[in-house]
């Protein structure tokens, strides 16, 4: 999608990437293309919900699994993707997770009851979590020339912000004048040419020969798979039974224990699925924690922005989806402009500007009304929203990748990946209880049985609460990321970039 935005020609400079000398913009374009159908997923099925809902007989409680189903598998299993790409090779697992999440886009398409979608959108987030890192990875080890790098990377951040936003643009327009499967079917014929074409064009990259397939931290993957699958399943649950409830308590508490223990194992063992050490870097270090945070501010925009157009401002699934499109347009163009500022700026002043931009945005987002409109109330928002996000993922994915080795590329991608995914769940549960807070306190304030006009105002002092909150967690990430890492740390000129990768015979 985005790669078209990326100059086609290889400069004479950049070295060979493989025996068959593939041109490096169409490995983008291959890798751009699957994480295009991953974030896509994310969000392609909300405004079908409804719909599947009737078609299969969903009740109520059990919906949320066809969302949360894809979040908790992804979640759990990226960092044991990024590392097991590393271990076994890049292109393996790119390869097996575009088939496995092909395969599973057939299998919800084709889906006759509840039971079978959640599954399959499980079996989705798997191939999903393989698909992520390997592919970042890719990139990062494909690209490195650093302003090369840097327009690769731009293309990533765009895709990884933006794609979310067009999910609900075609969610919207394949539900309305098609049917919710075309959702999953749409998936079928892309992942279909990725693997043909990626077979045959796509570098053999060497997995880490220093660390052999009987080595691998069995014990480790457990622990962490665990430990993260549980965080995020008590995550996800908590706006339904509460954050003090003894349900979501105990999960919270029982993946905190894993990740411990995971870690504990990390520091014993010969060749650990997480190499500690990797933290000692800075940049990776601040990355990571900055995109733990942020994740959640970003998630929040579909989620609040998309309810209000439609249950308050009464749009029809497309025409909400379409009203995401300037929201894509503006991180598009800024994640290109991303990658001209970061040599007169550095990455973190570059970052830095573009969550405070991120926060403005939100900021004008909490100003809707329950009779406002979306010119005057959402596009603004919107538009300036975008333009901070372009500005914000693009320097954290090059801070995320800043000192690793090749063998190291798949763990620093399913770190980055991990963070962006945990957070966005953590911070949309604690937004929608907030949100679900605001507006309850509303409504039992108004001392007689509340009149529609009353609902809407309810519901869009949530959204505005939420809003402000989000603004609140762009903001803080800004903080974290001016203390956690020096502007030395961050010049463009001072990035280690990985070595060529390697080429199986």
């Amino acid at each position: 999608m985005w790669c078209v935005l990326i100059d086609s020609a290889v400069p004479a400079s950049a070295p060979a990437q493989s025996e068959r000398h593939t041109n490096p913009w169409l490995v983008l374009v291959l890798v751009c293309m699957a994480q295009f159908m991953v974030v896509l997923d994310s969000t392609i099925v909300n405004v079908a919900l409804p719909s599947i809902q009737h078609d299969l007989r969903f009740t109520a409680d059990n919906l949320q699994w066809v969302v949360n189903s894809y979040t908790l598998v992804l979640g759990g299993f990226l960092l044991l993707g990024g590392r097991a790409g590393d271990l076994f090779g890049r292109k393996r697992l790119f390869l097996a997770g575009v088939v496995l999440f092909t395969f599973a886009s057939l299998m919800n398409a084709i889906g006759t009851t509840a039971g079978m979608l959640i599954v399959f959108r499980g079996v989705q987030g798997f191939g999903a979590a393989f698909i992520s890192p390997a592919a970042l990875s890719i990139v990062t080890t494909t690209f490195t020339d650093g302003r090369q790098r840097a327009k690769a990377l731009a293309v990533w951040a765009a895709i990884a912000v933006g794609g979310a936003s067009i999910g609900l643009i075609v969610g919207g327009a394949l539900t309305q004048y098609l049917s919710w499967r075309w959702n999953f079917f749409v998936n079928i014929p892309v992942g279909i040419i990725v693997v043909a074409l990626a077979w045959r064009l796509l570098p053999a990259m060497r997995p880490d020969r220093k660390h052999a397939v009987r080595g691998f931290d069995i014990a480790g993957a457990f622990t962490a798979t665990a430990g993260l699958m549980t965080l995020v399943y008590g995550i996800v649950g908590a706006n339904q039974y509460g954050w003090t409830a003894p349900r979501t308590m105990g999960l919270l508490a029982g993946g905190l224990l894993l990740l411990v223990v995971f870690v504990l194992i990390e520091q014993r063992v010969a060749h650990p699925l997480v190499r500690l050490s990797i933290f000692k870097t800075r940049a990776l270090r601040a990355a990571d924690i900055t995109m733990l945070i942020v994740a959640g501010g970003m998630f929040s925009v579909f989620f609040f922005a998309s309810l209000y157009v439609q249950e308050v401002l009464g749009f029809s699934p497309l025409r909400a989806g379409l009203g995401f499109l300037p929201l894509m347009a503006a991180i598009i163009f800024s994640a290109n402009l991303a990658q001209r500022l970061i040599g007169p700026l550095g990455i973190k002043m570059t970052g830095l500007v573009g969550m405070l931009i991120a926060a403005l945005g939100l900021g004008l987002l909490s100003t809707i009304s329950a009779n406002g409109s979306y010119l005057t109330q959402v596009l603004p928002g919107l538009v300036v929203m975008g333009l901070g996000l372009g500005l914000t993922f693009m320097p954290l994915t090059m801070l995320a990748t800043y000192g690793s080795t090749t063998a190291d590329a798949g763990l620093a991608s399913g770190l980055l990946n991990s963070s962006q995914q945990v957070g966005g769940s953590l911070g949309l549960a604690i937004l929608s209880t907030i949100a679900a807070h605001a507006t309850l306190s509303k409504l039992t304030g108004l001392g007689h049985a509340p009149t529609t006009l009353d609902q809407a105002t309810a519901a869009v002092a949530g959204y505005r609460l939420a809003f402000l909150a989000s603004a609140g967690l762009m903001l803080l990430g800004a903080i974290l990321l001016g203390v956690l890492i020096s502007s030395r740390d961050a010049r463009v000129d001072e990035i280690a970039i990985p070595a060529t990768m390697g080429i199986d015979a």
